[in-house]
């Protein structure tokens, strides 16, 4: 009796994105070029009618489909779909050679949401893929005025897990630059920030990033999360006459940047399951298109010894992943957030009471052991 075939683990997806003229392409070619890429199909999205980015791109190791019918962000999600559906048909057959991962390069001009919910939300998809990372190219010569005329580019920097620096060797002197490194801290702390210039955009930097691990050993979640680089206090927090808001008033000048929140809660009490569900659905169903990204490890008092990963991307949410067991000593949750026009007092507010953690105020606060929801940057660099 033959035995059914059963698909392979979840390949590994990749999401390049990045303004016009970032440099996606020159990235791209590296990548490919390199053994750790190997087996690498390559979807690369343009916009119009007629395709030439492709024409860049070198076939080194594996297969390269091109589509054509527009912008990847919305006329061709269909399409994408089928692309997608197509490629794992033809390898399931035998009809093109085994692929190990999937990049896709989006058009400058793509948001990256519904890419990403394209992958998460399909049934099908979501079984036979699993998102590895957003990568966000930023021209340095050009980066700061893309950011201040165009909100898309702002939105692909605060979705990113690592920013890539392209053409720094071209400024004079590095004029700007320490300036616009300031600027994409601050619009995403937790993202690595590399400069391709100086060697540092390479595959071990940029591939292999997410939580999901085919060979079920822990995940890095620390390099994943990297929790510890947001901010211990939102801006907010400052009193308006401080130096640190005087600061932030005068760095953050741009409507587009205004509009972005970054920080992470921690929570050392463990957490109840009909919590957590309430917390995301409440926050899923007021703002989910303000929820840029959204991912964490979550301590659940159903299984102390086996935590929650979670990771959504608007209102949509991968399924989360218990893992099977707690990948270093800190047992906390910890949840970092992303945010575009709610400020981190709602969602601090719709946490505490979920959670029910007394408010800063409250007289039962200090009846409470430690103190439940502290910065992410305590305990993570002991």
């Amino acid at each position: 009796m033959r035995e059914d075939k059963k698909p392979p683990p979840p390949f590994p997806l990749t999401l390049i994105t990045g303004f016009l003229g970032a440099g996606k392409t020159s990235l791209l070619n590296r990548l490919l070029r390199d053994p750790l890429a190997a087996g690498t199909l390559v979807l690369v999205n343009e916009f119009g009618e007629i395709g030439l980015d492709h024409l860049l791109v070198e076939r080194v190791d594996g297969d390269m489909l091109v589509m054509t019918s527009g912008c990847l962000c919305c006329s061709i999600r269909g399409e994408l779909i089928a692309a997608l559906e197509d490629i794992l048909r033809r390898r399931d057959n035998g009809r093109i050679a085994p692929f190990d991962r999937v990049i896709i390069e989006t058009t400058g001009l793509a948001d990256p949401a519904p890419v990403l919910h394209t992958i998460m939300t399909h049934p099908y998809l979501a079984l036979r893929f699993r998102l590895d990372g957003v990568i966000t190219l930023i021209d340095a010569v050009n980066g700061s005025d893309t950011l201040e005329a165009h909100e898309e580019a702002v939105k692909q920097a605060a979705m990113a897990d690592r920013l890539v620096l392209s053409k720094t060797d071209l400024l004079t002197n590095g004029e700007g630059l320490p300036e616009l490194r300031a600027r994409l801290a601050r619009l995403n702390p937790g993202a690595i920030l590399l400069d391709a210039a100086q060697g540092q955009a390479t595959p071990e930097a940029l591939l292999n990033l997410g939580i999901y691990d085919p060979d079920q050993k822990l995940p890095d979640v620390r390099r994943w999360l990297n929790a510890e680089a947001y901010p211990a206090r939102a801006d907010h927090d400052h009193p308006p006459g401080s130096h640190a808001h005087a600061v932030h008033r005068a760095l953050d000048v741009n409507r587009h940047d205004a509009r972005i929140r970054a920080f992470c809660i921690r929570h050392e009490v463990p957490l109840s399951a009909m919590a957590l569900d309430l917390f995301i659905e409440l926050l899923q169903g007021a703002h989910g298109p303000k929820l840029l990204r959204l991912k964490g490890i979550v301590a659940l008092a159903d299984d102390l010894a086996r935590p929650l990963v979670i990771q959504g991307v608007q209102h949509v949410f991968h399924p989360p992943r218990r893992l099977p067991a707690w990948p270093d000593g800190d047992h906390a949750t910890r949840i970092v957030f992303i945010l575009r026009d709610l400020d981190q007092a709602f969602v601090d507010a719709l946490w505490r009471a979920v959670a029910d953690i007394p408010s800063p105020d409250s007289p039962d606060r200090a009846a409470l052991t430690g103190n439940p929801l502290a910065p992410c940057k305590a305990g993570l660099l002991d």
